[in-house]
């Protein structure tokens, strides 16, 4: 992995939409960058400055996202919007989970030809950044597993879901990890098609409360040593 800048925005609690058309504007971003320092006179593409970013944010409310396959029956999704929760379809693998208070999503526009990452290894350097992060939280025991159990995971339950998408070698969505997430969402849905598996979140396995706040700083310095690289802190680009 070469080094480099990344941007850094830090959303908060954001409904998951919003994060979205964040996103979204930094894939734009990186594009640019490709070609030239910027696209001027465009809101929320930034001039010179860094290419590669990751958005961080806190869904602020609940909702059902699922990826490229795995989309709910109509009685299936009519059941969910009725417990309250939003529901979604998202460009990125895997089938469907849940985002909501207490989880940490963070989205890395990353450029993986000028990294000369292979999409697995970069699923698997986004897998060593949350094992760092519980390693440093005192979380020992979590471990990432061969595919198809993708993520970070405690025994039988994941701690953290990745699902990616990559487009002319430019990354998008990336992982949610749940730290006091409400996890009986999860009850209604099988997690990421997977029979038999359970969910868990920091706070559980640590037996203490660990928001996302808590976690933010950790995840960066576990980001900054994955992907070596230094960190640029930013507003949010506006629309």
């Amino acid at each position: 992995m070469s080094r480099g800048p990344v941007r850094v925005l830090r959303l908060g609690l954001r409904p998951y939409a919003e994060a979205l058309r964040v996103q979204e504007r930094c894939l734009r971003a990186a594009r640019a960058a490709r070609t030239g320092p910027g696209v001027p006179g465009v809101a929320g593409v930034p001039g010179p400055g860094p290419g590669e970013s990751v958005v961080l944010s806190e869904p602020a409310e609940p909702v059902y996202v699922w990826g490229l396959r795995g989309a709910p029956e109509a009685e299936v999704a009519a059941r969910l919007r009725a417990r309250g929760a939003g529901l979604a379809a998202a460009r990125r693998g895997g089938r469907i989970t849940f985002h909501g208070p207490g989880q940490l999503l963070a989205f890395p526009v990353l450029d993986l030809r000028r990294r000369r990452l292979p999409l697995r290894g970069y699923v698997a350097a986004l897998e060593a950044l949350v094992l760092r992060l519980c390693r440093r939280l005192g979380l020992a025991a979590a471990r990432a597993l061969p595919p198809p159990f993708t993520g970070v995971w405690m025994g039988d339950s994941k701690l953290c879901a990745i699902g990616v998408h990559c487009g002319n070698h430019i990354t998008s969505h990336g992982l949610a990890l749940n730290c006091c997430t409400d996890l009986t969402w999860f009850d209604h849905i099988v997690p990421c098609g997977l029979e038999g598996k359970g969910v868990t979140s920091l706070s559980r396995e640590l037996g203490r409360h660990v928001t996302v706040d808590h976690v933010l700083q950790p995840f960066l310095d576990s980001f900054q040593e994955v992907f070596d690289c230094t960190l640029v802190f930013s507003e949010d680009p506006g629309d």
